[in-house]
């Protein structure tokens, strides 16, 4: 439960009023013209949305104003002053700070909490060579956190967090260090609905409370209306359009700017022929007992959904199928054989693939040319004669997927780290789709996409069903399982509650077993 708090306790001070003007911001990379004169305003005190399909810019935007892309054109002004912002550094000074979506990047995961959130304070100290007071560290970090409404013991391994609780450290770092303008990145993607409530709490009170103005970046449209008071949105590295939320505007009406044309957001499932049973999956346990006693099954051409909420053990099912978390009992049979695989590399060889839900942690090597990650999972299809990894075809079997996926890149060698983070995820997807498996599991596969992205992603789904593949689609988003799957089984605290036809069910009812009801 989150308190109400006096963040102006924490700086001792309320923040002045500031002011945050972006004028005429361009950008390019090799081959992309990513903004075309932007301009964006931000105010204290002021929660504003920005959104846009994947590559429409947004992020690219944001990485200008926190100091990441530092060759811009145009100008940026605080308070009718201009200043330049060509580091990270620089931005810091100017009171800028960015959370992104994946939060380990910003975060020291062997060190404390306490020391994660006076990170800055600490570098300083030991850079000139004073003494730490680590009383005086742990005790700053300990009240602001408490000021947050957050009870983590500042003395924890960061790497012992949860992605909500990893999401506080760096709120509470911004807080320390006496933010003026706040960027969240998808903060919401991995919370559950109570996290989100509690977090929105947060959010408000740093708006009002400390006059701390917020970039809120969602595809989760619906929170935009709970949430924030003014809508930037932007397209093909424009902005399109920049308004207030009012009572009259519509989710559809917001995807229609996005997407630049009409959006009918029903989408039309295809009928496939469900063949024998493929996967059979009998008493399985996963030997930390995240997951206990799963029996479940996924025939051919089948699209099994499994949903749960926030620690219902999604992932830990997905992973102990792929062999990433070992199995204490229990038999993974495919085609009538047992496979049990012992780790993800005897998984991908017996015929399951794994689209993870931490795709640029888990999913790709985001330093690596795209026709690398594409072919990655299926090397030995481009050897050449004496065994040697030909990157003649491997850029040919590339440019094949990246057709058929629609990624929007310049060419088969750029670096996957400068796609969006939908094409990202198609990337996560292509590299599987060259090695030809049998069972293929899907992990929150659309978190982050915009509503595009996950109508290509969908069709892909139906595709490799159509093709005979079984499918296992974990989602803790029920639009998406009742829009996709055929059956769906329920988790919650690790275990399979209930089992259902999909067309026999609706949103109120998986909530219902989502929460433990029986």
């Amino acid at each position: 439960m989150v308190n109400d708090f006096d963040f102006g306790q924490v700086n001792g001070m309320r923040a002045a009023n500031a002011k945050l003007s972006m004028r005429d911001i361009s950008i390019e990379f090799p081959g992309v013209k990513a903004l075309s004169n932007v301009n964006f305003d931000l105010e204290s005190g002021q929660i504003r949305a920005l959104i846009g399909a994947n590559g429409a810019g947004k992020s690219t935007l944001m990485k200008v104003l926190s100091g990441v892309n530092s060759h811009y054109s145009g100008k940026i002004y605080i308070d009718d002053e201009e200043c330049e912002i060509r580091s990270p550094k620089a931005a810091k000074n100017l009171g800028i700070e960015i959370v992104y979506q994946e939060v380990d990047v910003a975060l020291v995961s062997n060190l404390t909490v306490g020391e994660n959130i006076m990170l800055n304070s600490l570098a300083n100290k030991m850079g000139k060579k004073q003494i730490v007071n680590w009383n005086d560290i742990r005790k700053t970090a300990k009240e602001t956190l408490k000021r947050l409404g957050m009870d983590i013991d500042v003395r924890k391994i960061v790497s012992e967090l949860s992605l909500a609780e990893k999401q506080m450290v760096l709120i509470a770092r911004a807080v320390v260090e006496q933010c003026k303008f706040l960027i969240l990145d998808e903060p919401t993607a991995p919370l559950s609905i109570t996290e989100t409530e509690n977090f929105f709490k947060i959010i408000r009170n740093l708006a009002k409370s400390e006059n701390v103005g917020i970039v809120f970046i969602s595809h989760r449209l619906a929170e935009l209306f709970e949430i924030c008071e003014h809508i930037t949105i932007m397209k093909d590295g424009m902005v399109v359009k920049d308004m207030p939320i009012t009572s009259d505007l519509t989710i559809n009406q917001i995807v229609e700017y996005m997407l630049g044309r009409k959006f009918d957001d029903n989408y039309p499932k295809q009928t496939v022929d469900i063949g024998d049973v493929l996967l059979d999956v009998r008493n399985l346990t996963e030997r930390n007992h995240k997951v206990v006693n799963i029996n479940m099954q996924v025939k051919k051409g089948e699209i099994v959904g499994v949903c749960g909420l926030v620690g219902a053990g999604k992932t830990e099912l997905c992973k102990t199928l792929f062999g990433a978390y070992r199995a204490c009992s229990g038999d993974i049979c495919l085609n009538g054989k047992k496979i049990n695989p012992k780790n993800p590399t005897q998984a991908v060889t017996r015929g399951l693939a794994l689209v993870p839900e931490e795709r640029r942690k888990e999913g790709v090597f985001v330093t690596d040319p795209l026709y690398a990650n594409i072919t990655v999972s299926s090397l030995n299809k481009f050897t050449n004669k004496i065994r040697f990894v030909s990157k003649s075809k491997q850029r040919t079997a590339a440019r094949t997927k990246i057709n058929e996926l629609g990624i929007k890149t310049p060419n088969e060698n750029q670096v996957v780290a400068l796609l969006s983070g939908g094409n990202q995820q198609k990337v996560v997807v292509g590299k599987w789709l060259v090695s030809d498996s049998e069972i293929y599991i899907f992990d929150e596969p659309t978190k982050g996409v915009d509503v595009g992205a996950k109508r290509d992603i969908f069709q892909l789904i139906e595709g490799l069903a159509a093709q005979g593949k079984g499918v296992i689609y974990a989602s803790c988003e029920f639009s998406e399982i009742l829009a996709i799957a055929d059956r769906v089984y329920v988790l919650f605290d690790g275990e399979i509650v209930k089992e259902m036809d999909v067309k026999d069910t609706n949103e109120k009812e998986l909530l219902y077993y989502s929460t433990g009801g029986r």
